[in-house]
């Protein structure tokens, strides 16, 4: 036979385990909307992989390649650091993969746009974008003009 202290037990646990998923849903919500915002890609990538126009990337070609994005600007160095791509960016995160535009400040190109898409799970960024004259993009797979980046964060 139940007590009524161990009814009033079990339902103060019930409550509280009712209060802590709910505190738990809310924080998984803020978290899967920082995901995608400027402050949360903050920091210095390692490109990993790439694709363009349907392609695989040579390993040469990205080997050391660094991205780093501040919460308004990317910026690509090449193994030697030389700076190879710089823009401003803005993102859409009402979506998942986000959308991103990408406004060039490279000099002979300054000013030129690229959208694509990123998204951030974990310690893994992926980005890809149309270049001029390409399609922009609507999944993680390049066709024509098109160039994709896989990175991981940077220690």
């Amino acid at each position: 036979m139940w007590s009524l202290d161990m009814i009033w037990g079990v339902g103060f646990i019930a409550v509280l385990s009712s209060i802590a998923m709910a505190q738990n849903a809310v924080s998984t919500e803020v978290e899967d909307d920082k995901t995608f915002s400027p402050e949360a890609l903050v920091g210095r990538y390692t490109i990993v992989s790439g694709e363009k126009d349907g392609l695989k990337e040579p390993e040469e070609r990205i080997k050391g390649t660094i991205v780093t994005f501040t919460k308004d600007s990317v910026t690509v160095a090449d193994k030697e650091k030389k700076e190879r791509y710089s823009a401003t960016y803005k993102l859409d995160s009402s979506k998942t993969p986000s959308d991103i535009v990408m406004t060039s400040k490279v000099e002979g190109s300054s000013g030129d746009i690229a959208r694509g898409l990123i998204q951030k799970e974990g310690e893994t960024l992926r980005l890809i974008y149309a270049l001029p004259k390409g399609e922009i993009p609507t999944e993680f797979k390049t066709k024509e003009n098109q160039l994709m980046f896989i990175m991981k964060k940077a220690e």
